[in-house]
């Protein structure tokens, strides 16, 4: 708490006006979800809500006091004090709107704001939390609404690698991502910014700085993209190990049945991924789905319910795969990148369950246990290590 009041009070007689937005300490979150489980095994949105605004609370002040002991002036706010307004679903509410006028009295009045990330109050005036990676969204919405000059994002590496430091040692450091490639990192596997604070930044042109919080060397700048510089046709190599797997066999091959089934899915608020319907054989076809592996109950229970009203002839589940996926803008000019990832893969013996595709990544559902190698020798044969 004390290095982070020094980082922010250096940066301020720099000459910057600051903002900070800071989540809760350590496990904080966790712990107060476990203390609600022993409460109350089903506790209501609101009052969870409430609850695990603490952490961030807690933050916010003892912060404020270390920077003021630090002798400049600070002063705290929490999510509804520094006017984020939400909409009324506990848990994962979107931001509607940022009212910062307190923010702003408080810069001009010569104090650092710190705001508790993660919350904000709904249009029903009750307390809201934003959902995994909400601290990251607070501080893009603020920087948005404060036409501030970045937002740097501290975490706990050095910024944007090309592959998982702990799964390719060689990997390095991006000096710069655009907003699409860094979307489809997030989404793919690179936990480093989460996917909605990416997308308020793209949709508000806020540039980003993900940097590390130990130390003050530069990190990964991402903003849009510069279509006069040369684009490397893979940018970053990511991996996802916690999605699985549902098979739904012998549907009828007919309009309107992929329709009901994945209409009943999202009525359960499942959040379905990559997507492959076989080519039909005797009238009947297989569609297989990922999800999150917290969904996968959910999603046998919702395809089970559904399969005698479309005529499927079973669901099967696996959770033991990956996915691997490469990312990067010059895809959409180099012809060639998924010949050459299907030729790697079968090269090291690694085979590919599911493919999915957009303008600048290819996706590959393979075996879990298999995903590390896949990493690394994609990683090598794209030459993308540190020495390259």
């Amino acid at each position: 708490m004390k290095a982070v009041a020094d980082h922010v009070v250096r940066t301020r007689r720099q000459g910057h006006d600051v903002v900070v937005v800071v989540s809760a300490m350590g496990k904080s979150t966790d712990d107060l979800l476990r203390l609600a489980a022993e409460v109350a095994p089903d506790a209501p949105g609101r009052e969870l809500d409430m609850l695990l605004t603490a952490g961030e609370r807690i933050s916010m002040a003892l912060l404020c006091m270390a920077i003021t002991d630090l002798g400049v002036p600070a002063e705290s706010f929490t999510g509804s004090q520094a006017g984020i307004l939400t909409d009324t679903s506990h848990g994962r509410a979107k931001i509607l709107e940022v009212r910062a006028d307190r923010i702003r009295e408080s810069l001009g009045a010569g104090k650092i704001p710190v705001v508790a990330g993660f919350q904000g109050v709904s249009t029903d005036r009750d307390i809201t939390t934003l959902g995994r990676g909400g601290s990251d969204t607070t501080a893009v919405a603020l920087a948005a609404a404060l036409a501030a000059a970045a937002c740097e994002i501290y975490t706990d590496v050095a910024g944007v690698y090309t592959a998982d430091p702990r799964v390719v040692a060689s990997a390095h450091r991006l000096a710069k991502v655009s907003y699409e490639e860094m979307l489809e990192i997030a989404a793919t596997g690179g936990r480093v910014l989460a996917l909605r604070s990416v997308e308020f930044a793209r949709n508000h042109g806020v540039r980003l700085h993900v940097r590390s919080s130990f130390t003050w060397e530069p990190g990964t700048w991402v903003e849009e993209e510069d279509e006069t510089m040369e684009r490397a046709i893979i940018s970053a190599i990511t991996h996802d190990s916690t999605e699985a797997k549902v098979t739904v066999s012998g549907v009828p091959d007919r309009p309107g049945v992929a329709a009901r089934l994945f209409r009943a899915l999202a009525d359960r608020a499942v959040n379905v991924d990559m997507i492959e319907q076989n080519v039909a054989t005797a009238g009947h076809t297989d569609i297989s789905f990922t999800v999150p592996k917290g969904d996968l109950a959910a999603s046998i229970e919702v395809a089970e319910s559904v399969a005698p009203e479309i005529g499927a002839e079973r669901v099967t589940a696996d959770p033991d795969i990956a996915r691997v996926s490469l990312v990067g803008a010059g895809m959409k000019t180099n012809p060639g990148v998924a010949a050459t990832m299907f030729e790697t893969l079968a090269g090291a013996g690694i085979n590919i369950e599911m493919i999915s595709t957009s303008t600048i990544r290819i996706s590959c559902v393979v075996r879990g246990d298999a995903v590390d190698r896949a990493v690394q020798v994609l990683h090598d044969v794209f030459e993308l290590d540190a020495n390259a």
